[in-house]
């Protein structure tokens, strides 16, 4: 029988110190860089517009970077396809951290930055299941996790006192700094493996596209997944409502940073709750049952609740939405190892998708109904109507036992 998975325990694998640590300093060399961007943007332009859209682009790329680039992860070994892409990064970001770059040319370096996130991402998800086995790997898919939320809350939190300090520009070749750390850590602390897929001129990136595509479409329970995953884009409308709720509230800048810290502080502490607290077969029978709970706070938000309440219900939200570890780590676990990237590409694209149209339509419809508290939560009543069938679809098709 295999021992309880633990924290330490999985710790004491050194490949996923290594996956762990290089994940960490690099998350909150990121959040320091966009909150560099901006202020370098800001300073530059003197336009508020200019900011926002260049904060964009530090996710918009990946809408095309998944499906395309993604498959790198099978076609080449995994371990190489980190460390190159975290060179590129190192290199790139160290030019966007030159005095003086013309905005134009920091524009195109930075989706090539973004572009350069879907190959790593896509292999660090896919090694990962070779590195640990079971629930370890659960955990330590939860422990990333709970590494990304508390490094973006720390990022954002740190990055102006940052900038403050040493400027945007030394910010960004702090986060270039990052990038090489994470390439050493992971050269000389992930075994070589070899590529799991198939390489070669004949594997076009036309048919790994298709190959992916194929290997969710035709199984109910990836395709189930994928549709509870994709939910977060009506979980999401909050965020980007968070400024004008916190206005209509009475409230000002520091409620709005309380709003948007909310919601991943209740995924950290979901997170740690579900890997350490519940079994692994009764995790897989409730992402449905809290794929609808990550939904069904927010349809409170009708009732225009003050500061505590509405932290509160994002809170609650939040600590719903951690089923999306069990979901990811049961994605992965079902695809075969050879399409474990191309996979995670479509599905990670398509996950950045719908938040996109989530926070577009939140936008567009609180100009219509003048309120974000309805918006939030006509467009969660909306997130219902959606999540219910998804919610039977996985009740048909989950697995009985853990993977």
């Amino acid at each position: 029988m295999e021992p309880k998975a633990t924290f330490r325990r999985i710790l004491a694998v050194g490949e996923l110190r290594a996956i762990w640590f290089a994940e960490l300093q690099s998350i909150l060399g990121d959040q320091v860089a966009r909150v560099a961007l901006s202020v370098l943007v800001f300073e530059r332009t003197r336009s508020a517009t200019w900011p926002a859209l260049t904060y964009a682009l530090t996710y918009l790329p990946d809408l095309i970077g998944g499906p395309l680039l993604g498959g790198l992860a099978d076609r080449f070994p995994r371990r190489a396809v980190m460390v190159c892409s975290d060179v590129v990064r190192a290199l790139l970001v160290a030019v966007l951290a030159v005095p003086g770059i013309p905005l134009p040319v920091l524009a195109a370096v930075l989706v090539v930055v973004q572009l350069a996130n879907a190959p790593f991402t896509a292999a660090q998800a896919a090694v990962l299941p070779s590195v640990l086995s079971g629930d370890s790997y659960v955990l330590g898919q939860s422990l990333l996790k709970i590494t990304n939320q508390v490094g973006q809350l720390a990022g954002f939190a740190l990055g102006g006192a940052v900038i403050a300090a040493i400027g945007p520009g030394r910010g960004l070749a702090l986060d270039a700094v990052t990038f090489g750390v994470s390439a050493i850590v992971l050269r000389l602390g992930v075994r070589a493996r070899p590529a799991s897929g198939a390489s070669g001129p004949a594997t076009s990136t036309l048919r790994r596209l298709s190959a992916g595509a194929r290997t969710i479409w035709h199984d109910r329970r990836l395709r189930a997944l994928v549709g509870l995953a994709w939910l977060a884009g009506f979980v999401i409308v909050p965020e980007g409502l968070a400024v004008p709720y916190a206005a209509e509230i009475g409230g000002g800048a520091a409620t709005a940073g309380l709003l948007l810290a909310a919601h991943p502080a209740g995924i950290v502490l979901g997170v740690f709750a579900l890997s350490r607290l519940v079994r692994p077969e009764v995790r897989l029978r409730m992402v449905g049952g809290l794929a609808l709970g990550a939904i069904v706070p927010l349809a409170a938000f009708w009732f225009r609740p003050s500061l505590p309440y509405a932290a509160g219900l994002l809170l609650l939200s939040g600590m719903c939405a951690a089923y999306q570890v069990t979901a990811s780590t049961t994605f992965m676990r079902l695809v075969p190892d050879t399409e474990r990237g191309q996979a995670f590409g479509l599905a990670g694209s398509g996950l950045i998708a719908v938040q996109g149209i989530g926070l577009i339509a939140g936008g567009l419809l609180v100009g219509v109904l003048g309120s974000p508290a309805t918006t939030v939560s006509v467009i969660a009543l909306a997130g219902l109507v959606v999540a219910v069938p998804a919610t039977r679809a996985w009740r048909h098709v989950a697995p009985l036992h853990p993977l």
